[in-house]
C-alpha cells in the first residue's frame, strides 16, 4: 500500500478555422459625436474575451486608447454576418475583420483632421492618448472628441469603416484528397504530475505544466485564464465527468447537474503557464486560435502520468478508481 507520484507529457497542435465555403466574419465601426469608436459585431461572446480582443485590435489599428472603443455583439438582425462561435476561430476571424473595419475608419479620421489642421492627412500621426497630431510636432494636434464633432457638425463626414475576413474555399484534390481546411495551427504540451494510491486507485494532479505556441497572445492575462481554464474542464474529463456505468443499477447515476462530479477547488492543481510567441503571417498582429485546445493535451498528459507512476495504461476515460485498481489487479496477476 504506498502512494506513486509519476509524470507524463502530452503535445498537441490545433486548427484555426474551418473551411465552410469561405468562413467570413465581418465587422463594422463607426464613430459617435463625442469620439467613442462603436464595433458592431455579431460574433458571440461565451467568456473566451471576444469583446476584450476586439476592442485591443481597433485601439491598436486606430491609434487610440481602448477607452474611445466599445464593442455590441448584437445579434444576426442588426449586426453583420458572422459564421459562429466555433473552430477556435473568433480571435482570428473576428480580429482581422476588425483591423481591416478599423484601418478604413482611420482613413476617415486621418482625412478630416489634415482639412481641420490644414495639412496633408499622409503628414498627421496618432499618439495613442487621443491625440491626432502632425508628425514631429507637438504644437499642432487635434483630440479625437473635437475631431468626431467637427466631422458629424462642420464637415458632414461619417468616420466609419466596414471589413470582412474571408478564408477562401478550398476544394480538395479528388485523387489525393488534398485541401486547404485552416488558417493556421496552434500548438501546445502539457506535463502532468500525479499520485496514485494504489490501494483505493484514487489519482491526483499534483501540478501541470503548460507551454502554449499560439502566434501571438493579444492578451496575456485572458490566454493564461484560457488555458487554465481549459486545463480544469481536461481534468475534469479525465477524472470526473461520467454518465456511466453506475453500480449495481442505472437509475444510481446522476439526475441533474448538482450530481454530475467535476473538479472542486480543492481537486485543482498548481499550475504554470507559458507562451511561445511565433506570429502567424494571416493572423490580427499574429494571433492563432487558442479556445478550444486548451481542453486536450492534459487528458493524455495525466494518463502517461499514472502509467508512469503504477504500470497501469488507462485508454478509457474517466480514470476512475476502480479502473486503476482493475489495471492493477491484472498487473498482479489477480485479474
Amino acid at each position: 500500500m504506498a502512494k506513486l507520484r509519476g509524470r507524463g507529457y502530452a503535445s498537441v497542435n490545433y486548427p484555426t478555422g474551418m473551411n465552410l465555403g469561405g468562413d467570413p466574419s465581418q465587422a463594422l465601426i463607426h464613430s459617435t459625436t463625442t469620439g467613442t469608436f462603436v464595433i458592431t459585431l455579431s460574433s458571440v461572446d461565451l467568456g473566451q474575451g471576444i469583446k476584450t480582443i476586439a476592442a485591443q485590435c481597433a485601439a491598436e489599428t486606430l491609434g487610440l486608447p481602448i477607452e474611445n472603443v466599445l464593442v455590441d455583439t448584437a445579434d444576426t438582425d442588426t449586426g453583420p454576418h458572422c459564421m459562429g462561435t466555433f473552430a477556435s476561430r473568433g480571435t482570428h476571424r473576428v480580429g482581422n475583420a476588425v483591423i481591416m473595419a478599423a484601418a478604413e475608419a482611420r482613413g476617415v479620421m486621418l482625412e478630416v483632421a489634415a482639412e481641420e489642421l490644414e495639412v496633408d492627412a499622409a503628414d498627421l500621426e496618432t499618439d495613442g492618448t487621443g491625440l491626432i497630431k502632425l508628425k514631429g510636432s507637438d504644437e499642432k494636434s487635434i483630440h479625437i472628441t473635437d475631431l468626431a464633432l467637427a466631422a458629424h457638425f462642420k464637415h458632414g463626414r461619417t468616420i466609419s469603416g466596414r471589413g470582412i475576413f474571408l478564408k477562401e474555399p478550398s476544394t480538395p484534390v479528388p485523387e489525393t484528397g488534398e485541401m486547404d481546411p485552416d488558417s493556421c495551427q496552434a500548438h501546445a504540451c502539457t506535463a502532468a504530475f500525479v499520485e496514485v494510491d494504489d490501494e483505493t486507485g484514487v489519482v491526483e494532479v499534483l501540478e501541470l505544466y503548460n507551454v502554449y505556441e499560439i502566434g501571438r497572445a493579444l492578451n496575456p492575462a485572458m490566454a493564461t485564464q484560457q488555458v487554465e481554464g481549459g486545463a480544469w474542464m481536461g481534468l475534469s474529463h479525465a477524472l470526473f465527468e461520467t454518465t456511466e456505468p453506475y453500480y449495481p443499477r442505472r437509475d444510481h447515476g446522476p439526475r441533474d447537474f448538482a450530481e454530475y462530479l467535476m473538479p472542486g477547488p480543492a481537486d485543482i492543481p498548481v499550475q504554470h503557464s507559458l507562451f511561445l510567441e511565433r506570429p502567424a503571417g494571416n493572423g490580427p498582429y499574429g494571433a492563432k486560435g487558442i479556445g478550444e485546445m486548451t481542453a486536450n493535451a492534459p487528458i493524455p498528459a495525466i494518463a502517461n502520468a499514472v502509467f508512469d507512476a503504477c504500470g497501469v495504461r488507462l485508454t478509457a476515460m474517466p480514470f476512475t478508481p476502480e479502473r486503476v485498481l482493475r489495471g492493477l489487479d491484472a498487473l498482479r496477476g489477480n485479474a
